[in-house]
């Protein structure tokens, strides 16, 4: 059951997270640039994290779903923690947990 719900709660973030920075609000781009990325890379993670939603998604790329996202948060805590924003880890924290809860729970 946790694992269900870890799965499928891991699909809404990582599609919403995704939807959010591929549209990138004045705010979302200027966070992104602040932090030393190139000016489209908001577009580039947005896409990325919709992708791992949709493999987390569907049983045969759920594994790779997995490696994305946790690739996508860990180079986001990496960047947190370079720029000194620790008010900003909560939420990959969060999403560490979820991947976490779906890939070692039955």
């Amino acid at each position: 059951m946790i694992h269900a719900v870890a799965i499928w709660l891991l699909v809404a973030a990582f599609f919403g997270a995704g939807v959010f920075n591929a549209i990138g609000t004045r705010a979302t781009r200027e966070s992104f640039v602040r932090c030393g990325y190139p000016s489209w890379w908001h577009l580039f993670t947005g896409g990325l994290e919709i992708l791992s939603a949709i493999l987390i998604a569907l049983p045969a790329g759920r594994e790779a779903g997995l490696v994305l996202g946790t690739i996508i948060i860990v180079a986001a805590v990496l960047t947190v923690l370079r720029h000194r924003e620790y008010s900003d880890l909560p939420l990959p924290s969060v999403f560490l947990v979820l991947i976490a809860l779906a890939a070692f729970s039955t």
